[in-house]
């Protein structure tokens, strides 16, 4: 049977702060359901996620501004209209740049396994 989830208008976000770096907050759009998670994430310049991976993999799209992607082979620059996918067990982070906010639309495959927040000399750009 096809789940038709709609838009209240009158959920509040969520900040977030026990697995990313400055000041985010989430909204879901779709609780784990069959293994599938999905959310809007808002991200203030320089906030980001801590170190992850994903079981099942994870699906991003910029939505607005502009902030890195990375794994350990560095960051890449991303901006509105991008779209990123990123395999399974593969560790990686990602968030706003110094100077630009980012909102970012997750799709989230099974489970989420995080590690250590990104130091300073890992991001990209001034830290304020």
């Amino acid at each position: 049977m096809i789940t038709v989830i709609r838009g209240d208008g009158e959920t509040q976000s969520d900040r977030v702060t026990d697995t990313f770096t400055g000041e985010v907050w989430r909204d879901t759009i779709l609780a784990k359901t069959d293994g599938i998670g999905m959310t809007n994430v808002y991200f203030a310049p320089c906030s980001r996620t801590h170190w992850h991976t994903h079981e099942g993999g994870q699906l991003l799209t910029i939505v607005a501004g502009e902030g890195f992607v990375a794994d350990d082979k560095g960051p890449v620059r991303v901006v509105a209209g991008d779209t990123i996918w990123t395999p399974p067990g593969v560790r990686h982070w990602h968030g706003a740049s110094a100077h630009r906010y980012m909102v970012h639309t997750s799709i989230s495959v099974r489970g989420v396994t995080w590690h250590n927040p990104v130091s300073d000399e890992e991001y990209p750009g001034p830290v304020a």
